[in-house]
């Protein structure tokens, strides 16, 4: 990693600890937060130039019966009114 050898990782971790005492979790932590909004960063501006959106994925409606099943919908008959005499 970074061309560091196990000794040299040791050493650095060693100072780390010397440095921050306690705080250490709580620095790491925060380190990692920070490399996660940087990222959340860069993606976003890379999907401001390439200009893509993620598409809202959709599925029709599944059919309840087969269109050989269906029945054509019928209008109302029309009939004049009865005149009484």
């Amino acid at each position: 990693m970074f061309g560091l050898s196990p000794m040299e990782l040791m050493i650095v971790g060693g100072i780390a600890l010397l440095l921050f005492g306690s705080r250490l979790p709580e620095v790491a932590r925060g380190l990692g937060k920070s490399v996660i909004e940087f990222k959340k960063g860069i993606n976003g501006i890379q999907d401001e130039i390439t200009g893509t959106t993620p598409a809202p994925s959709y599925t029709p409606p599944r059919a309840s019966r087969a269109r050989e099943d269906r029945e054509e919908p019928a209008a109302p008959k029309f009939e004049p009114p009865v005149e009484a005499t």
